[in-house]
């Protein structure tokens, strides 16, 4: 009856782990969507505004200038959102996996 218990236990734990981790998954996802969204769209404002520019330059000199800037500030903009992304698909991992840490403390003492 006891080893019953347990499993009950187990199973009851088990998947309250999971909706935990479903959760943060979900919250998570939601927060890379947000930031990915965002960012399309300053990127697509940047490269409209970028173009206006191109258009209305009346030398090469000055086009080459404003094609320049853009680049700069395109790339920048792409580090930034990089080293964002990267933070939020690590937050991901580790909230997902926090509800579990307590199932692999079980098992390391139990051995």
């Amino acid at each position: 009856m006891k080893n019953f218990e347990d499993m009950q236990k187990f199973g009851k734990d088990n998947a309250e782990a999971t909706m935990k981790s479903l959760g943060a998954f979900s919250k998570s996802v939601q927060a890379i969507a947000v930031e990915m969204t965002d960012y399309s769209k300053k990127a697509f404002e940047d490269g409209a505004a970028a173009t206006e520019k191109l258009l209305g330059a009346k030398t090469l000199e000055k086009a080459v200038e404003v094609q320049s800037d853009y680049l700069k500030t395109a790339y920048e903009g792409f580090v930034s959102q990089t080293t964002k992304l990267g933070a939020l698909y690590t937050d991901l991992a580790q909230e997902a996996y926090k509800p579990f840490e307590g199932f692999v403390n079980k098992a390391v003492i139990a051995k």
